[in-house]
């Protein structure tokens, strides 16, 4: 009865959280836009930053990163890095709406993952606030676009980040359970920052040209508030919150961009995408009120085997 109580108040936190980090990481497609420097580069040095970041943390709070732990967490490191990549990229060559609708679509892999994985259960009723929230996204994309330039390798990249986005998102949730935020974070921008450093150096056009002026401060700003922060309350979360919740919590993350791309970067934003808005959020608001009104169901995580090799 006591861990109940005491995990009820955690989870509410969590779903806090996830709400606070897809704000500012709705902010960051604004901040690519700006800067100067070829996406990877962009990445590569901004993943650096992070990295510093977690040795100033580390020498501050006295921990260890363990040899161990960094293997664990290493599948992590490799998937953020091609998140990042294709991300920034897809961002860099579509507009904003143009590849937030096509991410939309992560919270669909990550339900069917979450319920292979993890045993997390779906109620039909909430099926229809999950749809709902979906075709929210839709609209607001499809009818912030206006007339967008179309790219179509922005368009296959924002398709693939779906995927490297869906299977970050859940192996962080299970390497959450034996291993606390701070390294498992940390873990995962060392890993990512030398695959990101290697993707730089080889893709064309790219390159790890160092920033000038105000990129490097477009880059200490992803690394602060979207990178340490954001993403440590998201690690956090992955212990309190379901999978499902937290990734269709995060689906708000493009009605954050498309409102603004059109504030800041003058992109259209007509009525129906200010509908579709309105639709997403309250969609997503109420599965959450749904979702923390129920005792989470406990569950025993199956053993997930390791591929051959």
């Amino acid at each position: 009865m006591e861990a109940a109580q005491t995990e009820t108040p955690r989870r509410s936190r969590g779903i806090a959280a996830v709400s606070a980090t897809t704000f500012v990481w709705g902010l960051v497609p604004l901040v690519l836009k700006q800067a100067h420097m070829p996406a990877l580069s962009f990445a590569a040095y901004r993943l650096w930053m992070g990295v510093i970041v977690w040795i100033v943390v580390f020498s501050v709070t006295g921990r260890r990163l363990s040899w161990k732990t960094l293997k664990t967490c290493a599948p992590g490191g490799v998937l953020f890095a091609f998140d990042v990549g294709l991300s920034f990229m897809a961002f860099r060559l579509a507009s904003v709406a143009e590849a937030t609708i096509i991410g939309a679509l992560a919270p669909v892999l990550i339900m069917f993952g979450a319920a292979r994985w993890f045993g997390e259960h779906v109620q039909r009723k909430d099926l229809l606030f999950v749809a709902a929230s979906f075709a929210g996204v839709v609209v607001v994309a499809a009818g912030s676009a206006g007339a967008p330039t179309f790219s179509p390798l922005g368009d296959v990249l924002a398709a693939a980040g779906v995927f490297s986005w869906s299977a970050y998102w859940l192996f962080s949730k299970r390497a959450r359970a034996s291993v606390g935020p701070v390294e498992y974070m940390a873990s995962v921008m060392l890993v990512a920052a030398v695959l990101m450093t290697a993707m730089a150096a080889v893709v064309p056009a790219q390159g790890l040209a160092p920033p000038r002026g105000v990129d490097w401060a477009w880059i200490w700003l992803v690394t602060l508030v979207p990178g340490a922060m954001g993403h440590v309350l998201l690690a956090w979360s992955h212990r309190h919150v379901e999978a499902w919740l937290g990734s269709l919590i995060s689906q708000c993350q493009p009605v954050v961009a498309t409102v603004a791309a059109w504030l800041v970067l003058g992109e259209t934003l007509g009525v129906a995408a200010l509908l579709g808005g309105v639709v997403v959020l309250v969609a997503t608001a109420t599965l959450v009120v749904r979702a923390s009104r129920r005792r989470p169901e406990p569950f025993a995580e199956p053993e997930i085997p390791a591929a051959a090799g």
